[in-house]
């Protein structure tokens, strides 16, 4: 089994997030969390540790720090890396390389090799813009693979593509990176 870091994005969709880490660990792999600030907003990081028996991370200079250099403790830990659920916002600062909170500072340092899964979940609308197809283009040209959200009636109202894949979807897509290390 492998070490899996999930980092987890502010979606509505984040509620998917503490089911995949739960059916991740029961796979038996060891499974830690990255919360974005704005996701410890919508669910608790504790949810994460009751399902993972691992400390959940939000902030690097936070009180759960695990030592002075987190991003990079938990990036040379990760054997993949799967970003589950991906929001615009997360995800226009993972093309773009940005490094501003602890989710995309790690995804930055993770070490060139390793297994890149990113799993958007925002609104339809959202999701065909211009400026997230170009960032999903981007992140394909720079390895991450893209598991591509499923339609159905979005937690906004509407109808469409943009929803976070299921929990047991992303634990064999998890499955089939790893097989093709």
């Amino acid at each position: 089994m492998a070490r899996i870091l999930l980092v987890a994005g502010a979606s509505v969709a984040v509620y998917k997030a503490c089911d995949l880490a739960s059916k991740l660990a029961q796979a038996g792999h060891e499974v830690r969390c990255v919360l974005t600030p704005r996701a410890a907003t919508l669910v608790h990081p504790q949810l994460f540790e009751a399902v993972t028996g691992e400390r959940a991370a939000v902030d690097e200079f936070g009180p759960e720090r695990r030592g002075a250099m987190d991003h990079i403790e938990l990036a040379t830990w990760a054997e993949l890396l799967l970003v589950a659920p991906a929001s615009a916002g997360l995800l226009s600062r993972l093309a773009l390389g940005l490094a501003d909170d602890l989710a995309s500072t790690v995804a930055l340092a993770l070490p060139a090799g390793r297994p890149r899964l990113v799993a958007p979940a925002m609104n339809p609308h959202m999701l065909c813009s211009p400026p997230i197809a170009r960032n999903l283009a981007t992140l394909r040209g720079d390895g991450w693979q893209v598991l591509e959200p499923d339609s159905g009636h979005m937690a906004c109202g509407v109808d469409g593509k943009g929803r976070l894949r299921e929990p047991a979807e992303l634990v064999a897509a998890v499955a089939a990176a790893l097989a093709r290390r």
